[in-house]
């Protein structure tokens, strides 16, 4: 797994990013800070990270798409928001994410062409923007295949989920189904899988509802 550091400015507060499937940090870069410190995990060919938070009086977790199920894999120690965005912890599932065969076919036809019409329809219009990540082919279809092999924390609690509601990546009902059976919190939103556009800052994202 790596990171990057979207602001590091020894602010008392960090927000923990699980990035998305294929990303970087490109697909949050125009999201205004603020106050806060924010790191931004992503390639999860591997879970090898060797970092810790400590410092820091409040923490927030933001997880995104594959990102929530990611996130639940790591302890932070106290962390005060966890906020699943467009996703649920199991994300190749029948019920509750992309249905399994639909992925395993999206890893054998995988190529240029079906990666740019993945990114497309992460938009419920045609995208504003021409490049969502600066990472190779080769190195994000070795990410969907080892995404298989992670299995979820069934203990880990999510504070919100945020559901986009025209989803055509994790579908929208399998998301709902999944939340409406669970202690957390969840709103829906009108948006594609891809929901940064309609935000500012990073702590737009974890504003309580």
């Amino acid at each position: 797994m790596k990171y990057s550091w979207l602001n590091k400015k020894n602010n008392d507060k960090l927000i923990i990013f699980f990035n998305g499937w294929g990303m970087d940090d490109f697909i949050v870069s125009h999201l205004d800070c603020e106050d806060y410190d924010i790191i931004n995990f992503y390639d999860y060919t591997s879970l090898d990270i060797n970092i810790n938070f400590n410092e820091y009086k409040e923490k927030h977790i933001v997880a995104w798409s594959m990102g929530v199920m990611v996130a639940t894999l790591f302890d932070f120690g106290e962390v005060k928001t966890k906020t699943a965005l467009c996703g649920t912890p199991y994300p190749i599932n029948n019920e509750y994410g992309i249905p399994k065969r639909i992925y395993e076919l999206t890893i054998k036809g995988f190529s240029e062409q079906s990666a740019k019409k993945f990114m497309d329809r992460m938009f419920t219009e045609p995208p504003t923007i021409e490049r969502f990540s600066n990472r190779g082919l080769e190195n994000q279809k070795e990410e969907l295949i080892k995404l298989l092999d992670y299995k979820s924390n069934n203990d880990y609690k999510y504070t919100k989920a945020i559901i986009p509601d025209k989803d055509l990546i994790i579908p929208t009902k399998n998301q709902i189904k999944y939340w409406e059976n669970t202690d957390t919190k969840y709103i829906i939103i009108p948006s594609g899988h891809c929901p940064f556009y309609n935000y500012k800052t990073f702590s737009d994202i974890i504003v309580d509802i």
